[in-house]
C-alpha cells in the first residue's frame, strides 16, 4: 500500500492506493483561514500537525490492515507559504500563505533585481517566499533574528514526520530563491534577502527517497516495517503526477481555491514578462508553465456566504444549457490576481448590475468572471511559447456541468472530465510515494486517467463570450485606475 497526503489551504486529505493504483481508503480533516489584516493569510503548523493526525486516526481505525502494509508516503501541499522555525525546530509564528499580499513592497523590490528573474525565470509574486522573508525582516526583526530554517507547508510536515530537512524541487520554484533552469538553490539570490544556504532544506527530486517515517509514529499507527517518504511535489505538481500530465502536450485546468491553467514541459522555457510560472515538474529533468489565478472556487465560495446558499445550489439554479452573457461582468480579484497581472492591489467588482439582475445573474457572472481569468492564462502561456489543444478538468468546481461549459466556451478548446476517481494532489503524491518506494519507472506510474467525457466549446455563444471576455478585459485598466 501506498499513501499520499495533500496539505491544502482549507483541508489535509490523506489516501491509500494499493499496487495497481486503485484508490483503497481516504479520509479528510478541515483547516481555517485566519486573517488578522486586510490581505494577509496565515495559518498556524500546529493545525496541520493536528489535521494530520485527524485523518491517520480515521484510516488507522476503519483501514487498519491497509495502513499497516503502507511502503511508500508521498506529500502534496499548499505552496509558497513561509514556515519559520528556530534552531531547535520550533515554529516562531503562524505561517504565511501563498494569498497573503502584505509583502508586495517586497517582492516589487526583488523583482526590480534583475537576477531574481534572470535565474529563477519568473517573476517574483508577493505569494512567493522570498518577499515574505524580507518583510518579516522589516517589520518582525526579533523573529527574523532567529530564523534558522525557512520551510514549506509540506516540508514542515516531512520534517515533523521524519526530523527531516528536505524539499524538492517543484515546490522550491516557487520561493524565488531556486535556480530553476539548474534545479539548485541560488546562494546569490539568498543572499539578497539576507540568507544562505543553512537556512535552506536539502533538494531532492519528488521521486527520491527524503526519510523514513519515525519509528514512535508507526507505532501509533499501527503501521509495520520501514516505510520510506517520497520528496513529492507541490499541489499543482503532485496533482498533474495524479492527472498523468508529465509529459509535453498534455495540461489540465484546475479549479480548486486558486485556479490553475498547467502544462507540462520536458524543457526550461521561462518566459516571466507574460506572468506565467516556469516551474521544475516533480519528475526528474521535467519542467512545466502555469498560468494561475488566486480566486477560482474561492470566488463563488464568497459569493455564496453573501447569497446565503452553497455553491452547488447556485450553479444548479443556472440550469443545463450554458447561457449567453447578461451583461453583468464579475471580476475575480477578491485576494490580488497573478496572471496576467501581478497586481496584489486590485480587487473584485460586480460591474453592469440592474434591477433585473437576480441572484442567478451574479452567479453567471461568478463563474463567467473565473472563466474568462482562465482565458487570460491561455493568452499569457500562448505568450510564453505554449498553446493548448485541449485540458483535462481537475478540482472541486469541475464538479459543476454548468461551470465546465463555461470554460471550454471562454476558452474554445474541449474539456476532457475523467472518469470516477480521485486524480488530485493526494493521488499524485500516492503515486510519487509508489514510485520512491519502488524505484518504479515515473512515466509508467504516472499515467492519463481514463476519460468519461468531453465537454466541447458551444460554437453557438463563441462570440458572444468573445464580447463578453472583451468587456471583461477593458475593465481591469479601469479598475486599476481607481484602486
Amino acid at each position: 500500500m501506498y499513501l499520499g497526503i495533500d496539505l491544502g489551504t482549507s483541508g489535509i486529505k490523506a489516501l491509500l492506493i494499493d499496487d495497481n493504483q486503485h484508490i483503497t481508503a481516504s479520509a479528510s480533516a478541515a483547516l481555517n483561514v485566519s486573517r488578522p489584516h486586510s490581505g494577509w493569510s496565515e495559518q498556524n503548523p500546529a493545525h496541520w500537525i493536528d489535521a494530520l493526525e485527524t485523518v491517520l486516526g480515521v484510516l488507522k481505525s476503519t483501514f487498519p490492515a491497509k495502513l499497516a502494509a503502507v511502503r511508500g508516503i508521498g506529500l502534496s501541499g499548499q505552496m509558497h507559504g513561509a514556515t519559520l522555525l528556530d534552531r531547535d525546530g520550533k515554529v516562531l509564528r503562524p505561517c504565511i500563505l501563498w494569498n497573503d499580499t502584505r509583502s508586495y513592497a517586497e517582492a516589487a523590490a526583488l523583482d526590480a533585481d534583475p537576477r531574481f528573474r534572470q535565474i529563477t525565470g519568473n517573476i517574483v509574486f508577493p505569494g512567493f517566499t522570498a518577499p515574505k522573508l524580507l518583510w518579516v525582516k522589516h517589520n518582525e526583526p526579533e523573529i527574523f533574528t532567529h530564523v534558522a530554517k525557512v520551510l514549506l507547508p509540506k516540508d514542515y510536515l516531512r520534517f515533523w514526520l521524519t526530523g527531516e530537512y528536505v524539499s524538492e524541487m517543484s515546490d522550491a520554484s516557487g520561493t524565488g530563491w531556486l535556480d530553476v533552469g539548474n534545479r539548485r538553490w541560488s546562494p546569490e539570490l539568498l543572499t539578497a534577502t539576507d540568507l544562505d544556504e543553512s537556512h535552506m532544506p536539502s533538494l531532492i527530486e519528488g521521486t527520491e527517497i527524503s526519510g523514513v517515517l519515525k519509528p514512535e509514529l508507526a507505532r501509533r499507527w499501527g503501521m509495520s516495517g520501514e516505510a520510506v517518504i517520497a520528496g513529492g511535489g507541490g499541489d499543482n505538481a503532485a496533482s498533474a503526477c495524479g492527472m498523468g500530465v508529465v509529459s509535453p502536450g498534455h495540461a489540465f485546468v484546475s479549479l480548486g481555491t486558486s485556479g490553475v491553467l498547467f502544462a507540462a514541459n520536458s524543457a526550461y522555457l521561462p518566459r516571466p514578462e507574460s506572468a506565467v510560472h516556469t516551474f521544475c515538474h516533480a519528475l526528474p529533468d521535467t519542467w512545466h508553465q502555469m498560468g494561475v489565478i488566486l480566486s477560482a472556487t474561492d470566488a463563488l465560495n464568497w459569493y455564496a456566504e453573501i447569497a446565503r446558499s452553497s455553491p452547488a445550489n447556485l450553479t444548479a439554479e443556472l440550469g443545463d444549457t450554458l447561457k449567453t452573457p447578461s451583461g453583468v461582468t464579475f471580476l475575480p480579484y477578491l485576494s490580488g490576481e497573478r496572471t496576467p497581472y501581478n497586481d496584489a492591489a486590485i480587487r473584485g467588482a460586480f460591474v453592469g448590475l440592474g434591477r433585473e439582475s437576480d441572484r442567478a445573474t451574479l452567479t453567471q457572472a461568478v463563474v463567467e468572471g473565473v472563466s474568462f481569468a482562465f482565458r487570460d492564462c491561455l493568452e499569457a502561456l500562448a505568450a510564453a511559447g505554449t498553446r493548448l489543444d485541449r485540458v483535462t478538468a481537475v478540482g472541486g468546481g469541475s464538479r459543476s456541468d454548468y461551470w465546465l461549459k463555461a470554460i471550454a466556451t471562454a476558452l474554445d478548446l474541449p474539456v476532457d472530465v475523467p472518469g470516477d476517481g480521485d486524480f488530485g494532489g493526494a493521488f499524485g503524491a500516492a503515486r510519487l510515494g509508489l514510485i520512491a518506494a519502488e524505484q518504479a519507472d515515473p512515466w509508467a506510474v504516472c499515467t492519463l486517467p481514463i476519460i468519461a467525457e468531453t465537454v466541447e466549446p458551444e460554437a453557438r455563444l463563441r462570440h458572444a463570450f468573445d464580447d463578453a471576455y472583451a468587456r471583461y478585459r477593458a475593465l481591469y485598466p479601469a479598475l486599476r485606475s481607481l484602486a
